[in-house]
């Protein structure tokens, strides 16, 4: 499951912690660790991603439980620069700078679907599932979150 899922998993974390590398390492080892418990625990898990996904969004839940006064805008004010890879063009970075923005301004009910949608490519059922939610709900506010996401723009 690691091979086939860590970096995933790292994204997510990455961009749900306001972009801290470090923090979303220790998640992601975090969410391997309570897996391995978990199984080792002679339980079994019928879809492993989407159990990932949900374990690493529980952490992530927590981690901004005992952490509220993390945003983007205030890392940046610290000097720190998300930085993206340096192979895009500067069109894309400039453009995925602004997106980061947008998706900063969000609702976090919303961004938190757009981002395990387009950047995580979960699908709307497996989202539904790691939230709790019905596939329904997850479709309306991927929808809502891509239109105010529009409007921003």
């Amino acid at each position: 499951m690691y091979a086939d899922y860590a970096d995933a998993i790292f994204r997510h974390c990455f961009f749900r912690l306001a972009y801290d590398r470090e923090k979303a390492k220790d998640l992601v080892q975090d969410t391997f660790t309570k897996t391995w418990n978990y199984l080792a625990q002679g339980k079994n898990i019928a879809n492993p991603r989407a159990f990932l996904y949900k374990v690493a969004t529980n952490l992530i839940i927590n981690a901004y439980a005992k952490k509220k006064d993390l945003s983007l805008d205030n890392l940046q004010e610290q000097g720190f620069d998300p930085g993206l890879d340096q192979r895009d063009s500067l069109y894309n970075f400039l453009d995925g700078r602004q997106m980061l923005k947008d998706l900063d301004q969000l609702d976090p009910q919303y961004s938190q679907v757009v981002v395990m949608r387009y950047i995580d490519d979960l699908s709307p059922k497996e989202i539904a599932e790691i939230l709790g939610e019905s596939e329904n709900v997850v479709s309306v506010r991927i929808h809502r979150g891509l239109k105010k996401i529009r409007e921003l723009i």
